[in-house]
């Protein structure tokens, strides 16, 4: 027997509603208006190894894997909003590098159920500090990963490859 959906309007899950938005209103991909994010990827390195481990959180909405990620902040370089969303949203600090290492666009779904398309430019930050206690702690999962395992994780094409490709400058 074939399930039935009570209501035609009913939401088939946040990538579901997200695509059937933009189908009916395509502009949004191609009006090149464009939102600017920040980003930190944040790393450390494996004591006795080359190696290195990079730290993906979730988000709060949807649980999915990210890096720490936001809105650029009124009089803060870029480099520092992405350093302060690291703190906030993983307790982590450490040396950021003042240049982008990278770039990826996304889908970005709005509190008013809007979606616009983003542009998120990435810091690294090589980690020294861990924090116990920070803002967001409670409201994430934290983990720190391989860079391989870590664009397992994630779901933006363009970050999965910067993820791979990574190499601390």
């Amino acid at each position: 027997m074939k399930p039935t959906r009570k209501d035609s309007g009913q939401k088939t899950g946040k990538a579901g509603t997200i695509l059937q938005q933009l189908a009916r209103s395509p502009e949004k991909l191609f009006s090149g208006s464009f939102r600017q994010q920040i980003a930190a990827l944040c790393f450390r390195r494996v004591k006795g190894s080359r190696d290195i481990q990079i730290l993906v959180v979730t988000s709060r909405e949807s649980g999915r894997w990210v890096i720490p990620k936001g809105w650029p902040m009124k009089r803060k370089k870029p480099y520092e909003a992405a350093a302060i969303e690291a703190w906030q949203e993983a307790g982590v600090r450490g040396k950021v590098r003042k240049k982008p290492v990278g770039s990826y666009t996304y889908l970005k779904s709005l509190d008013d159920g809007d979606v616009v398309p983003c542009v998120v430019d990435i810091f690294q930050i090589e980690v020294d500090e861990i924090a116990e206690d920070f803002k967001e702690r409670g409201e994430r999962i934290l983990a720190w990963v391989s860079p391989d395992e870590a664009a397992r994780r994630v779901r933006e094409i363009e970050l999965k490859s910067l993820l791979v490709e990574f190499v601390p400058r």
